[in-house]
């Protein structure tokens, strides 16, 4: 029975009818990387049932991935109205989406969110399908909206990595792993067409590289592109690597300003797929970003990261992956703003170019020992030869 307290208390799922659940219902409504960082949790909920269907329901962005996700069966994409959309999604749209859901029979559904997200709105879509196990984090008592939950205590107690925090929540239901690596599996044709469109720009394939990813969706965490362009220039006196610069198709102009204070830089901004733009991650020396999906693959696929860390929020670091955070403290940490509402972007502004150049150095000559990147690379390799969606 729940009860209702200041902090809720969980609910002990059932772990028997859950295991007996055969097609489940993943909810991640966020972006790319999010979806990325669900990948352990997912995997989680297959491994628990290896004949287990899994279906993602996903926003447009985090659906990008569907076709690398080894552990999802099946995607469905729909626009959320209580996420950030620049407009709001049709009403139909939703009567369409809840008749998809009841037509699909699910047996369960484990709604993923981050801490600052309420889920009982994906929590009502399920029940109104029909969904007869619904698990989720919860801040307020969910009563009949969900039958299994977890008590939302962040942040109130340490933040967890969202890896971690989506891996205890279906750990919760008996889901468990200890493979708790994040996923992203390569095709053969990502290789072959991510090479013309590299040889296409003049990058040397049989040389090594680093890629670098000065853009983010959000402007609160973009490094500034003249610190990027010095620290790039000092990098590139101490190693002569080509230095690829990557990006959407609309910061054509970011990339391109950035490439022409680089000598010899590629510019690839708008030129790769997402699976073009993971290989070319997968084979680099080492990535250079700002806190964005570009972070997320590399940690998935083993690529060493100089991450340029916009104290936003704390829960989304490099995943088991050798990497270098770089911010610089300040008082308005944690804000979870798209845009410095403070205006002076402190808390990336104030890492000298000096400390990103010398951060790559270091986790160059790591990368160049041996190194448990091999062994990360090899799983990969494995796990994307078995792959056969």
């Amino acid at each position: 029975m729940m009860r209702s307290h200041s902090l809720p208390s969980a609910v002990h799922a059932d772990t028997a009818l859950w295991a007996r659940a055969k097609r489940v219902l993943c909810v991640r409504l966020d972006a790319l990387g999010d979806v990325l960082m669900t990948t352990p949790a997912m995997h989680a909920l297959k491994h628990a049932k290896p004949e287990r269907e899994i279906t993602l329901l996903t926003s447009p962005s985090g659906a990008a991935a569907a076709n690398h996700l080894a552990d999802v069966d099946h995607v469905l994409i729909h626009d959320a109205p209580w996420m950030k959309h620049e407009r709001a999604p049709a009403v139909a749209a939703m009567q369409v989406l809840i008749e998809t859901l009841r037509a699909a029979h699910f047996d369960a559904a484990v709604i993923f969110t981050v801490y600052s997200q309420s889920a009982l709105p994906a929590a009502m879509l399920c029940w109104m399908a029909g969904i007869p196990l619904r698990l989720a984090h919860a801040r307020e008592n969910p009563y009949h909206l969900l039958t299994d939950w977890e008590p939302e205590r962040e942040p109130t107690v340490p933040v967890r990595h969202e890896v971690q925090r989506q891996l205890d929540l279906v750990a919760s239901i008996g889901a468990h792993t200890i493979d708790t690596r994040m996923r992203f599996s390569l095709s053969a044709h990502d290789q072959q067409s991510a090479m013309r469109t590299l040889a296409a720009a003049g990058v040397r394939i049989d040389r090594e590289w680093i890629v670098v990813h000065p853009g983010a969706s959000a402007s609160s965490r973009r490094y500034p592109t003249e610190h990027y362009a010095l620290a790039l220039q000092r990098l590139a006196l101490h190693d002569n690597l080509q230095m690829l610069i990557t990006g959407a198709a609309g910061e054509g102009a970011l990339v391109q300003a950035l490439a022409s204070r680089v000598p010899g830089a590629a510019s690839l901004a708008g030129a790769l797929s997402l699976g073009e733009l993971a290989w070319v991650i997968s084979r680099a020396t080492l990535l250079i970003s700002n806190n964005t999906a570009p972070v997320h693959l590399a940690a998935a696929l083993g690529t060493p990261v100089v991450d340029l860390y916009a104290l936003t929020n704390p829960q989304h670091t490099p995943w088991q992956i050798t990497s270098r955070v770089l911010s610089h403290d300040v008082p308005c940490r944690y804000c979870y703003r798209s845009v410095c509402v403070e205006g002076h972007h402190a808390c990336l502004r104030g890492v000298p170019p000096d400390a990103v150049a010398q951060a790559a150095i270091e986790l160059l000559r790591e990368t160049r020992q041996p190194s448990t990147r091999e062994a990360h690379s090899f799983a990969q390799a494995t796990e994307s030869s078995l792959c056969t969606r």
